[in-house]
């Protein structure tokens, strides 16, 4: 399902190669719900140009919400929030001294006005979750049917 834009849901983008170990972790349920995604990794720090077409293609393709994944300085999910209005759900991902500590720290903490909706270190799996109850409450029901059986798995 991945790269595709023009039928996808999710873009999922990671800040460096080093991070493309936790795609799996996102991939694995969106699959699991059916839910199209597009996968990506680029730097906020490194390829700001990229990353402008990135968010532009999302936003002609109408994609539901964006799952980004950065460590250290983490600037990648609140770069992207400040170019769109899709959904931005930030993953901290663990890295460096502080084990991602400092990524959580800056993604959570954005200005007034630029909201990232930010899962716990490491937690791709939430995001994209998170990404699925997105697009249920915008009147995907078929996703919100799978959502609803992920639930009741769980007792």
């Amino acid at each position: 399902m991945a790269n595709d834009t023009e039928n996808t849901d999710v873009l999922i983008i990671l800040g460096s190669k080093s991070d493309e170990e936790y795609f799996p972790k996102a991939t694995q349920i969106l699959d699991g719900f059916g839910i199209s995604y597009e996968t990506h990794i680029c730097s906020a720090h490194r390829q700001l140009h990229k990353l402008d077409e990135i968010i532009q293609n999302a936003e002609k393709a109408n994609v539901k919400a964006i799952i980004a994944g950065a460590g250290l300085a983490a600037h990648l999910p609140g770069v992207i929030a400040s170019q769109t209005l899709i959904p931005v759900i930030g993953v901290p991902i663990p890295a460096g001294t502080l084990g991602g500590m400092d990524a959580l720290l800056s993604i959570v903490q954005m200005p007034e006005g630029i909201p990232v909706a930010t899962v716990g270190v490491g937690r791709m799996d939430n995001a994209a979750i998170l990404a699925a109850q997105i697009m249920a409450s915008g009147g995907n029901e078929n996703v919100k049917s799978k959502l609803v059986e992920y639930r009741n798995q769980w007792g």
